[in-house]
């Protein structure tokens, strides 16, 4: 059948829509490295651009499965997208596959419509800040603590000092600015969809489900069946990925030059504390 329709003159052939998918996986963060890439613009800017790019897919789906992460490079992700979804004219369909949570709901916010699968999670509208204090750590092992600095704030937070009230407060006034940001574009783009619950801004995450209850999402299901019900069943899903590089692809089997040991001995060593940071996200979620 693939042989004979090639004889049939291209006017009268039956015509794909074709719908490019970028996945956006993982922890949203700067940096990152050939070993472990991370989410941020840096590294998806091309694949975004290059599926807006492609010619007369009336849409872009993105697939988003992340626990969060930076507000910045949320923030620039969502505005990427966004430019681009306008300068194309194309839509754009957000999936929910596992998680969009935190920043990978804010990035979520950048789809026209919000497609989560009713078991995934989402939400968590919030800001969250971490550490540890090893003051008494330091004392049992005999350490003493010695900092010099130019500014009588430059020490602020700083985990082998006690903790001052004055300190907690400063970080408390910066996420509340940019928890204030965060609700503020949640309202902007899921306007006149949100339900009045005085939980939706509390950091509380909430099944694909209840979601949909709430107006963070707009249905529920999957990309392939979506997809097919909205532009038929012969549309055409084609995944918009990065070339891998030269080391990934020795690390994932080919052979590996000796004078490139040291370097994947350290890439491995970056790898595992970037991936027991990466589970701390994810835990929180029970995933």
């Amino acid at each position: 059948m693939g042989f004979l329709s090639r004889l049939i003159p291209a006017r009268f052939r039956k015509k794909k829509v074709k719908i490019p998918v970028v996945r956006l996986s993982g922890v949203i963060q700067a940096g990152g490295s050939q070993f472990r890439p991370a989410l941020n613009l840096a590294n998806i800017e091309d694949l975004l651009e290059e599926a807006f790019e492609t010619k007369k897919a009336p849409a872009v789906a993105i697939a988003i499965n992340s626990p969060g992460g930076s507000p910045v490079q949320s923030r620039q992700i969502f505005y990427k997208i966004r430019a681009l979804a306008e300068k194309h004219e194309k839509k754009v369909l957000v999936f929910v596959e596992d998680v969009a949570a935190s920043g990978g709901y804010l990035i979520a916010l950048a789809g026209d419509e919000i497609i989560a699968d009713p078991t995934s999670i989402v939400g968590s509208i919030g800001v969250i800040s971490g550490g540890f204090g090893f003051t008494e750590l330091i004392k049992k092992v005999g350490v003493e603590r010695r900092i010099y600095t130019a500014g009588q704030n430059k020490s602020v937070l700083d985990p082998f000092l006690p903790e001052k009230e004055s300190d907690v407060a400063h970080l408390k006034s910066l996420q509340l600015d940019v928890h204030r940001v965060f609700i503020d574009m949640v309202k902007e783009r899921r306007a006149g969809k949100l339900a009045e619950d005085d939980t939706l801004f509390t950091g509380l995450f909430w099944s694909g489900e209840k979601g949909l209850a709430l107006g963070l999402v707009d249905a529920l299901g999957d990309m392939e069946t979506e997809l097919r019900l909205r532009y038929g069943d012969e549309v055409e899903i084609e995944p918009v990925e990065a070339s891998r590089g030269f080391v990934a692809r020795m690390i994932s089997g080919r052979s590996a030059t000796p004078r490139l040991g040291g370097e994947i001995g350290a890439g491995a060593a970056e790898a595992a504390i970037s991936t027991a940071e990466e589970r701390l996200w994810w835990s929180r979620y029970g995933l």
